[in-house]
């Protein structure tokens, strides 16, 4: 989402503790962040995120919809949040709104029109959709947009690990150092770089 709303009052830095604290903003409690995947059908995407925005706001929380073809799973919705908000109470945001810097740190780009890929787009879409902080009563409220579903759509199979490797510039040589299916952690670390070289 890429409007010019300031966060909500819930993501106001907490000054009792140390910054050290801020990778807990986004614990991986539900109770905090909830993070589903849907799918939906969006002819017109404005419209779409205005629908989004106006939800999130009568629950006083942030909505934000990832395309999961272009993540890594779950874990990386999650970390792009986290990243998001540690910004937020950092005074390091490079955009407008925690919607739009998680999806910054979603792509590992700090060019908003690269990061917009990342978000819905005009069509069918498949989604991994993150409301924080959680709040009874959302996913209520989001049925007229979306179908929530249960799909693990964590695996990552032959030719999303290629897409993914050219999409986050991960060489061959960096796949064979690791043990394991290590494609989630490799993409991991392109997003947090991003907070290093801002």
């Amino acid at each position: 989402m890429t409007d010019n709303k300031k966060p909500v009052d819930s993501l106001k830095p907490d000054t009792r503790q140390p910054a050290s604290h801020l990778q807990d903003a986004v614990p991986a409690g539900a109770h905090a962040c909830d993070v589903r995947t849907a799918t939906c059908f969006v002819g017109d995407s404005i419209a779409f995120l205005k629908k989004i925005r106006a939800i999130a706001e009568s629950f006083d929380t942030h909505i934000i919809c990832f395309n999961d073809s272009m993540l890594a799973g779950k874990q990386h919705a999650r970390a792009a949040l986290r990243h998001a908000v540690r910004s937020f109470h950092n005074g390091s945001m490079v955009s407008n709104t925690i919607e739009m810097e998680a999806l910054l740190f979603a792509a590992g780009s700090r060019q908003c029109s690269v990061a917009a890929l990342f978000g819905v787009h005009e069509g069918e879409n498949t989604m991994f959709v993150c409301c924080y902080p959680a709040r009874d009563g959302v996913w209520d409220a989001l049925t007229p947009l979306m179908v929530v579903t249960d799909e693990n759509r964590d695996i990552i199979d032959t030719p999303k690990r290629v897409y993914l490797m050219k999409l986050f510039g991960i060489t061959e040589e960096e796949i064979a150092t690791c043990s394991g299916d290590c494609m989630t952690e490799l993409v991991l670390e392109r997003i947090a770089l991003l907070e290093v070289y801002r």
